[in-house]
């Protein structure tokens, strides 16, 4: 299920001229003519994008809307790593006519007064202002204002592209490091305009890669028991800071390999997925973290945005994911001990807890629900004006607090364009970071790319300082290398095709949160 794209989708409208015309290079994909160019940094008020459009917040960018807070950014950032530093003017001019090709992401909030019955969008005609930098410094600098200067929704696009050197990497190159506003848009959706620039800029084909064969799962026992009560309170990652209520994100990026899968056999499907590991590791570092801290056990609940939308050139461009959480029953406390006691955890006890977590996510991505749940739709009925729909909506989060999930888990999986900037090169790797507010405060998202997973960590610096983080890094490391496939065990059930050993299915970076 996709988020309504309330009049702004179909036929995606057209864009500026060539992009790059004269340029060196590949020629470039051509983009019909949508009239008046957009407005350049700097130009009289009188001379920006005009508005051309509007339609009301759908209700994931409403409720996000209503709990954005100062000291913790809604951002998405997406880091592009190319090997050879991208030429100014073909690159602005192709992500002005990729903005331009998907319409919707050319959006600025209207100005609202308190008894305003609705947040509105404005669609502009083109950039308010250049989208495009190169800032200069490292890229450690540039990471820090993704985590810490969100782009307003006052002016369009509501992201930023930032092209820094990676000077300290181990390969060098280039980074394309993007800043969304996660109340405007999701990371996949961005990905896609992304890509269309990308293709813009070098010729190349960025058409998405076809998704994975995937045979039926392999029934595996009866259904399993029922899961943890959603009235019973969620274990939350014990606090380790040195720095305690200090503001703002902390981040952790590493690359790792894809775990190992079963071989595939004949006629059977696939016990369990790429995602099921990375929802298994997620619950193995956040119990043995809390045991390590003298947390008493308690269930782990993980939020896991679902995300059904093609990939193609028509894809609904905002935010398109619904949020559904993975509970774990009884088999949670029958295998806390074998799981969480120091050394490697239990061979047997991962297997089990692996088939298990792959039957309820089945269940989940396959049930129709409303994006943020029907309680989501019934805070944003416009019976109220929107100051006090802002004011119960957050009264009820920070009431909710208590119950909600332990953490957010965001999975990519396997980037389907090849993000080829002709000259600039091809993406050598691809990170993304979902937002880590209170009371979760930690996110964790993966991508794959070339048969690598990027794994970014991110927490929120009121529950956690950089050296915590890193140690909990450490732990999700273990924890992912631990549910890798060994010759002999009972998982030689399952099949996999070469494709889904790279990819998880259905799920995406950084849902908007309720």
């Amino acid at each position: 299920m996709t988020a309504p794209q309330q009049g702004f989708d179909g036929p995606a409208p057209a864009g500026e001229g060539p992009p790059g015309a004269g340029a060196a290079g590949p020629a470039p994909v051509p983009v019909p003519d949508r009239g008046p160019a957009p407005a350049v940094p700097g130009a009289p008020a009188a001379r920006r994008a005009r508005g051309t459009g509007r339609v009301p917040f759908p209700t994931v960018d409403e409720i996000s809307r209503h709990c954005v807070a100062d000291d913790e950014p809604e951002t998405v950032h997406i880091e592009i790593h190319l090997p050879t530093r991208p030429d100014p003017a073909r690159l602005r001019a192709a992500v002005t006519g990729a903005l331009r090709a998907h319409a919707r992401i050319l959006v600025r909030q209207a100005p609202t007064r308190w008894w305003h019955r609705r947040y509105v969008w404005e669609l502009t005609d083109g950039p308010d202002r250049d989208p495009v930098s190169y800032p200069g410094g490292t890229l450690a600098e540039g990471r820090r204002r993704a985590l810490a200067d969100c782009p307003s929704l006052r002016a369009s696009p509501p992201i930023r592209v930032e092209v820094i050197e990676n000077a300290d990497g181990d390969a060098g190159g280039w980074v394309l490091l993007v800043t969304i506003n996660h109340t405007a848009l999701d990371g996949p959706a961005c990905l896609r305009v992304l890509a269309t620039a990308a293709e813009l800029y070098g010729g190349a084909d960025n058409s998405p890669a076809p998704p994975p064969v995937r045979a039926g799962a392999v029934p595996d026992g009866p259904p399993p028991a029922p899961a943890t009560s959603s009235w019973t309170r969620p274990a939350r990652v014990a606090a380790d800071t040195a720095h305690r209520g200090a503001s703002g994100n902390g981040m952790l990026v590493c690359d790792l390999p894809v775990p190992a899968r079963p071989p595939r056999g004949p006629g059977g499907g696939a016990a369990y997925t790429v995602n099921d590991q990375l929802l298994v590791a997620t619950w193995i570092m956040s119990a043995r973290w809390n045991r390590q801290h003298g947390r008493p056990p308690r269930p782990v609940r993980i939020t896991m945005p679902v995300d059904d939308r093609p990939r193609t050139a028509d894809m609904p461009i905002g935010n398109g994911t619904r949020l559904v959480e993975v509970t774990f029953g009884s088999e949670e406390r029958e295998l806390h001990d074998a799981l969480t006691a120091s050394g490697p955890p239990d061979r047997e006890a991962i297997d089990r807890l692996l088939r298990v977590t792959a039957a309820r996510t089945r269940a989940l991505k396959q049930a129709d629900r409303p994006q943020l749940g029907f309680s989501g739709d019934l805070l944003t009925t416009p019976w109220l004006p929107v100051g006090l729909r802002r004011a119960y909506t957050r009264a009820l989060r920070e009431g909710a607090g208590p119950w909600a999930s332990t953490t957010l888990l965001s999975n990519i999986g396997r980037v389907p364009y090849a993000l080829d900037f002709g000259d600039a090169g091809r993406a050598t790797a691809v990170w993304f970071s979902a937002p880590a507010r209170s009371p979760r405060g930690l996110s964790v998202t993966t991508v794959s790319t070339g048969g690598r997973l990027q794994l970014a960590l991110r927490w929120s610096r009121a529950r956690l300082d950089d050296t915590a983080g890193h140690r909990l890094g450490e732990l999700f490391a273990a924890a992912l290398a631990s549910t890798s496939y060994e010759p002999g065990t009972d998982a030689d059930t399952g099949t996999r095709t070469e494709a889904e050993a790279e990819a998880a299915p259905g799920t995406e970076a950084g849902g908007a949160e309720a």
